[in-house]
């Protein structure tokens, strides 16, 4: 029976690799001179360090910028909120998101399921499995999972015949 599996996950050697190239771009850039500015990936927080909001913007703009450049999408990114800090900076602190959520994953399903395709998928974990007997219904599945929008970057690996 035809399968596979759809997940969102983070290439984190990419994702590095992006940070380092966005330090390096920060550190030869003429406006950032002489400031107070760093960005640090701690497991699955980011915390970014600026002089003012308007730094603070730009530089998360320039990490964008290196993300997609690396093939990272940056959605994977959830900004929050800024809070001043020690020495007249600005810190803000951001969380990596990996995973389909169980909401995300019940409507995917349930997207699926107006369809009427021949297939059924199952919730296990943080990424969703779908079977069916036909190729075609897969396909057809995988194309539709495609236009939904849920916020994340989303993969299909492990399709078996």
């Amino acid at each position: 029976m035809p399968s596979f599996d759809v997940i969102s996950k983070i290439n984190y050697q990419e994702f590095d690799n992006a940070l380092a190239n966005c330090l390096r771009e920060i550190s030869n850039r003429y406006d950032f001179k002489g400031l107070n500015i760093s960005i640090e990936r701690k497991d699955k927080n980011i915390t970014t360090l600026a002089s003012d909001e308007l730094k603070l913007k730009q530089v998360n703009e320039l990490l964008e910028t290196h993300l997609i450049r690396r093939k990272v999408d940056p959605r994977v990114l959830s900004v929050k909120n800024s809070e001043g800090a020690t020495g007249g900076t600005i810190r803000q602190i951001s969380e990596l998101k990996e995973g389909i959520s169980q909401e995300n994953a019940k409507k995917i399903i349930g997207d699926i399921k107006k369809l009427k395709l021949k297939i059924q998928i199952k919730i296990q974990g943080e990424e969703l499995r779908v079977d069916g007997k036909k190729r075609d219904d897969l396909q057809d599945a995988i194309a539709a999972i495609k236009t939904i929008d849920i916020g994340l970057p989303i993969e299909f690996i492990n399709f078996r015949d």
